[in-house]
């Protein structure tokens, strides 16, 4: 034992060592080169392990395109945080293109069933109505989206509606989009609704009904599959962002541009279980 002259301990006491200072050691994905990956249509994609981040695969990944209605992840984030989920919000009277859940001029519904008419039905409407109710409307509410990528160091990404609709400047990459996703996971609520494979969804007096089944065919159906977002217009052709759980492990495949957007995503959820192995990756062992 050391002592100073005051009688202080200046002993090392073992309370925390470089050891302790390090993270647990995490499973890592390890490529076995079993096979080669699938060749498909899509024009860009990226795969990611959710727990170690660790990109899988990944084609032209940070090439902007047109992201279709994969959009309404980030319409969802910005309601989540804007919105209560028992909020009441009123849907406006101006028309809107594209998919549509059928939701009634003036219709009173809180943003919760809404949430499920964007994230399950892929509902036009139900972004347009969560914008229109925004504080400042439609602008604001897509002011916020974009405030929202750039906080989330999205940098290929810029929106100019909530919907996907297609326009010039409205794009993304499926490297954003997989960063998109694993940040919306989080939130148990968006997890939950886009897990879901069907779900009726009212106005707050019950009378009105809008019955809803999830656009992503997978959900449901193949082995795994919990969400989270389809996208297609005739320019952007099929987009997926998905979450697999699986044999304890969680990945995001993101695919844009494709011609078979379900059955390629099924491509490469086969290939990664057979060609993957997680290990752990344990601290250099000198310290």
């Amino acid at each position: 034992m050391v002592k100073t002259k005051t009688g202080e301990d200046f002993t090392a006491k073992p309370v925390l060592g470089f050891k302790e200072l390090l993270p647990t050691p995490a499973l890592y994905p390890i490529n076995q080169n079993a096979s080669e990956p699938p060749l498909l249509s899509a024009k860009s994609m990226l795969i990611v392990d959710v727990d170690s981040a660790a990109v899988l695969y990944q084609k032209s990944p940070d090439f902007r395109l047109l992201p279709a209605s994969t959009t309404k992840i980030a319409t969802a984030l910005v309601a989540l945080e804007s919105y209560r989920l028992d909020e009441v919000l009123t849907v406006g009277t101006q028309k809107i293109e594209g998919n549509i859940i059928h939701l009634l001029p003036g219709e009173k519904i809180t943003a919760e069933n809404l949430l499920y008419g964007l994230l399950v039905g892929s509902g036009n409407d139900a972004a347009q109505t969560l914008a229109e109710n925004f504080p400042g409307g439609m602008a604001n509410f897509v002011s916020a989206m974009n405030r929202k990528a750039w906080e989330i160091k999205l940098s290929g990404t810029h929106f100019a509606n909530p919907m996907g609709l297609d326009e010039e400047n409205h794009y993304s990459t499926a490297r954003d989009l997989a960063q998109l996703a694993l940040i919306a996971i989080k939130n148990p609520s968006f997890a939950k609704i886009v897990s879901t494979s069907e779900f009726i969804a009212t106005d707050i007096s019950g009378t009105i009904v809008h019955k809803l089944k999830n656009t992503n065919e997978l959900v449901g159906k193949a082995d795994g599959v919990k969400g989270v977002k389809t996208g297609w217009t005739q320019n952007a052709g099929g987009c997926l962002v998905s979450l697999i759980e699986k044999s304890g492990r969680r990945i995001v495949i993101v695919v844009l541009g494709s011609e078979d957007r379900f059955g390629e995503t099924e491509k490469l959820v086969d290939w990664i279980f057979v060609n993957f192995v997680w290990k752990i990756i344990a601290p250099p062992s000198y310290l």
